[in-house]
């Protein structure tokens, strides 16, 4: 599955699912434009470290996925976007009742106002060029919901409507549309998480990793980043040239449920 020529833009992608989703896609030689909303030296060399590990080009753009204009001006930058993976994001839990209004807005911005901003700047060029894949990081929770995540699950679930409607507006044209709808992912912040579960619950790490942290995600086992970017990589392909406007479940069955 050779994406040599390409260039893929995604957001959200200096740690965690957006690394992994950039490495899959830069091992299949895409050039890679990394972005966050830091600036640091650490963040340039992640961009230097897949050039030279892949051999392609890479740069990192710093830009706040909450603001509007910096997203559009991420494509812009970016000089060329064949390929739009869309991952940023954040989250907050609470009530409804409780929910912090400054959450609200900041959560339905990054996670769902920027995919809005990114595709409506990329569809041109992609358009020009002839070609192109979007693939947005939506989640189980645009499917499904929990307590106490209203606002990422309003959000999510507005990612996956997006996804349809952007797939229908391009169906006729060589650029496919999809989300791919994650359960629970290995990252690190969600590493960083185990050991105070571990001391909340006074269980093991297999213990809480299968009877706490993935009660909802029935094969018990945490999806990889590298699996994330391996399914990004397939929608990216030409055999997924007629898959568009479809979410691809990676969460162990837990939407079967």
């Amino acid at each position: 599955m050779s994406l040599q020529g390409k260039t893929a833009v995604i957001t959200g992608s200096n740690s965690g699912i957006g690394l992994g989703v950039a490495r899959e896609l830069a091992r299949a030689g895409a050039d890679v434009v990394l972005n966050s909303f830091t600036d640091r030296d650490e963040d340039h060399a992640l961009a230097a470290e897949l050039a030279r590990e892949f051999s392609v080009n890479a740069q990192y753009i710093q830009a706040d996925m909450s603001k509007g204009a910096d997203c559009r001006s991420l494509i812009e930058q970016a000089g060329a976007c064949d390929i739009l993976v869309n991952n940023a994001g954040i989250q907050h839990v609470a009530p409804i009742d409780a929910f912090p209004q400054d959450k609200w807005d900041a959560i339905i911005a990054i996670n769902m106002n920027s995919n809005f901003h990114t595709m409506a700047a990329a569809l041109p060029g992609m358009r020009a060029s002839g070609w192109g894949r979007i693939v947005n990081i939506a989640s189980a929770h645009g499917l499904t919901a929990s307590p106490f995540k209203a606002a990422y699950v309003a959000a999510k679930h507005g990612v996956v409507g997006m996804t349809k409607t952007v797939a229908l507006e391009t169906a006729e044209d060589p650029i496919t549309c999809n989300a791919i709808c994650p359960g629970y992912v290995l990252t690190p912040l969600v590493e960083a998480q185990i050991p105070d579960t571990m001391e909340k619950y006074n269980m093991g790490r297999e213990e809480v990793i299968k009877k706490v942290m993935l009660e909802r995600q029935p094969s018990r086992e945490f999806a990889t980043v590298e699996q994330l970017g391996g399914t990004t990589v397939f929608l990216c392909s030409d055999a997924a040239a007629q898959i568009t406007g479809t979410t691809l479940s990676v969460d162990g069955g837990w939407t079967a449920l």
